[in-house]
């Protein structure tokens, strides 16, 4: 599948034979969260100047360095 066709799959979630709505809904909410709906959303809600976006960017990505950094650094740590 093509990162196109996968940006587009529709969030689904099955409502078990005891019919708990309940648990479904949280069930959904979780997989917004866990897709960055919910950030994307609040993104989007006002206009951002290039200037900022390039600049969230740089921090996002300097975010995923250090995080990639750490992991690293743990799974060394694990095999000696």
């Amino acid at each position: 599948m093509s990162q196109n066709e996968l940006a587009l799959r529709p969030l689904e979630v099955t409502v078990d034979g005891d019919n708990n709505v309940e648990r479904a809904i949280k069930a959904l909410k979780r997989k917004v969260a866990h897709e960055g709906i919910y950030k994307e959303l609040k993104r989007r809600r006002f206009y951002e100047k290039p200037s900022v976006k390039r600049k969230r960017k740089q921090r996002e990505a300097e975010r995923r360095r250090r995080k990639e950094r750490r992991r690293a650094l743990r799974a060394r740590v694990r095999r000696r």
